[in-house]
């Protein structure tokens, strides 16, 4: 978070707590952009969004009707835009909530061919008291939606929505209005119409600035136009993980005064010519003590170092900051290929710092430690050769117009109804150096593997399976292998599924509803109140026996809760409503999770709820 002591380190800022409502205020929509997810950590989102805020990831992901309500609630109120090609997958099955997103998780390419790699999410917050205005949020961010404990950097900004355009917020609504037409695969119903409603909110939206900045500038790459790079100025800093020989010839010039710093990546940096990294004053690593915190060991399974972006530049009596996406490469800076996004934020010198105060031994230079290029041995050629075929397959793949088809299947042997699922090309793929390609639904793991290449290269389809209905999914993990060299990549992405069930949803609801007791504790969640994520929370913990009648926090009987919620509406009676009309369409149940008891009770609400419905003429 940006503040008075500008990327002090001492600064440390939760993702979820960045996207909590102000106190009076609850969630009401948002818009995301990131260059990769993982399923987990998006899975968990809405949770924190229209639930419950948690300590961490791992706490959401414990409750599965957490999850569930919590897709349910806002699965027409936020959308998420990431990358063809870079969700990220696993050889183990995934939940199969996972396919809930499937109506939240959009992907896109950038239109000039590179990455789409914009960070940000824009929010829209709506008060418990009708007299209070909206509010906005705009995050934007170094940081992916992954499990990444890498340094990063975030700048937010709280706002209104006023009455007039501003024309400083023009090219951030553009870009937002831009997105649906990048997808590849479609995108859900309604989509189009929420990201024109956020986008147009952002265009008249009055930001209040994080001290001590006095103004803020926005700038979209990849989208036409000439790319955002930093001005000519007095004294630069850059903080870039990914850099390449060029850009930093570029911004090497672009200091009048002194040479600039640079803060980036061994594995990156051993690629610059010496000739060029000698146009730099200092050139600084991210220190290996800075990787985790005291008491914390590496995880393996998650990104760490250094991802942040940052260009710091003093003109004048001003120090700006710019803080997003783009990395200190062509594709971000010099070609504007990359879909970037960046905030600059502006303000006296003798307030925000200068470049040497920012990055230096007292600010966030003393993390880090000089490069010594002998310490890491340049790429192997032959690899990087390997990874650039492996990343073309995975692009031709994500935008070729994939499509998967869904038919009934004989039954399993028990009698259980299955479905079989093709991947259907809709031209031959070249997939040109590829060795092996295994396909496989996210649902289902690394066991249920099938080899498409040969199948795609002809343009036929490939066979992917029977399974349950509840495994049917959109997603699906691709592992590609290089012919020539022993390097593989394994990513998922959504297709659009022709012949998909209706009643797979309801298939989900009931493997998560699988019980009376998890029937009364999502009822919990049901009638829970906006504004209220204690009670959320507490009704997301697991409950049994009798408990499952009662809300924990004050022991009232569910009946008293139902009629508090007809009183106020009955909004959440319909919720339960809905809920068991699709509980009864499961196909292939053999269990019913609604107690008789609660059938008897529901009748007299459902009669009352027709009443009021017809009075009121709906």
């Amino acid at each position: 978070m940006l503040n008075r002591r500008s990327l002090d380190p001492e600064q440390r800022m939760l993702y979820g707590a960045n996207l909590q409502p102000p106190a009076g205020y609850v969630f009401d929509a948002a818009v995301a952009t990131t260059y990769s997810l993982d399923f987990e950590t998006a899975l968990a989102v809405p949770v924190s969004l229209a639930l419950f805020a948690a300590e961490n990831r791992d706490d959401i992901l414990s409750h599965p009707l957490a999850l569930l309500e919590g897709a349910e609630r806002i699965a027409s109120r936020l959308v998420v835009f990431t990358d063809a090609g870079h969700i990220q997958a696993s050889a183990r099955p995934h939940s199969r909530l996972c396919s809930l997103l499937e109506r939240i998780v959009v992907e896109v390419a950038a239109p000039q061919g590179g990455a789409f790699h914009p960070k940000m999410w824009a929010l829209r917050f709506t008060p418990l008291r009708p007299e209070d205005p909206a509010r906005l949020r705009l995050i934007i961010l170094s940081r992916n939606l992954t499990r990444d404990r890498s340094w990063d950097i975030a700048a937010s900004f709280d706002g209104v929505i006023t009455k007039q355009p501003k024309a400083a917020n023009r090219g951030l609504a553009d870009f937002l209005r831009r997105l649906p037409d990048l997808a590849t695969a479609g995108a859900p119903d309604g989509t189009s119409t929420l990201v024109g409603e956020i986008a147009e909110d952002l265009r008249r939206a009055e930001w209040s600035l994080p001290e001590p900045f006095q103004s803020v500038t926005f700038a979209v790459n990849g989208l036409g136009g000439k790319p955002w790079r930093p001005d000519p100025c007095a004294r630069l800093g850059v903080v870039s993980p990914f850099c390449d020989d060029q850009t930093l010839e570029m911004l090497a010039g672009l200091a009048s005064a002194d040479k600039p710093v640079f803060i980036g990546r061994s594995d990156e940096l051993v690629q610059v010519s010496g000739a060029t990294l000698d146009r730099f004053a200092r050139v600084t690593v991210l220190d290996e003590m800075a990787v985790a915190e005291d008491g914390e060991e590496a995880d393996a399974t998650t990104l760490q170092g250094l991802h942040a972006k940052a260009f710091i530049a003093e003109r004048g009596w001003d120090t700006a900051i710019t803080v997003g996406s783009g990395n200190a490469t062509r594709p971000a800076l010099v070609t504007g290929r990359n879909v970037e996004l960046f905030a600059t934020l502006t303000g006296k010198r003798s307030r925000v710092g200068s470049v040497e105060e920012i990055l230096g031994d007292k600010g966030f230079g003393r993390l880090t430690r000089p490069f010594v290029r002998d310490e890491l041995n340049p790429g192997d050629a032959a690899q990087r050769a390997a990874e650039a075929r492996l990343d073309q397959a995975r692009r031709e793949i994500c935008r070729s117009g994939l499509r998967l088809r869904c038919e009934r299947a004989e039954p399993a042997d028990d009698g259980a109804p299955l479905w079989r699922v093709w991947l259907v090309p809709s031209e031959p793929l070249s997939l040109a150096g590829i060795g092996s390609l295994h396909v496989w639904p996210i649902t289902r793991g690394e066991g249920h593997a099938r080899d498409g290449l040969e199948r795609l290269r002809q343009g036929q389809p490939a066979d992917l399976g029977a399974m349950p209905l509840v495994d049917l999914t959109r997603f699906l993990a691709c592992q590609l292998t290089d012919e020539q060299k022993d390097v593989s990549i394994l990513f998922s992405t959504g297709l659009i599924m022709e012949g998909l069930p209706a009643e797979r949803h309801a298939a989900i609801l009931r493997w998560v509803i699988d019980s009376k007791d998890a029937f009364f504790r999502y009822l919990r969640l049901l009638l829970s109140e906006l504004g209220d994520p204690f009670a959320a929370a507490l009704a997301a913990q697991d409950g049994s026996g009798q408990g499952a009648w009662r809300a924990a926090s004050d022991d009232a009987p569910i009946l008293e809760e139902m009629v508090r919620a007809f009183c106020r509406g009955g909004d959440q009676l319909r919720a339960i409503e809905r809920l068991i009309a699709r509980l009864e369409t499961g196909d292939g149940a053999d269990t019913d999770p609604i107690p008789p008891e609660f059938r008897a009770l529901w009748n007299a609400f459902r009669g009352a709820l027709a009443a009021e419905d017809a009075a009121h003429g709906q």
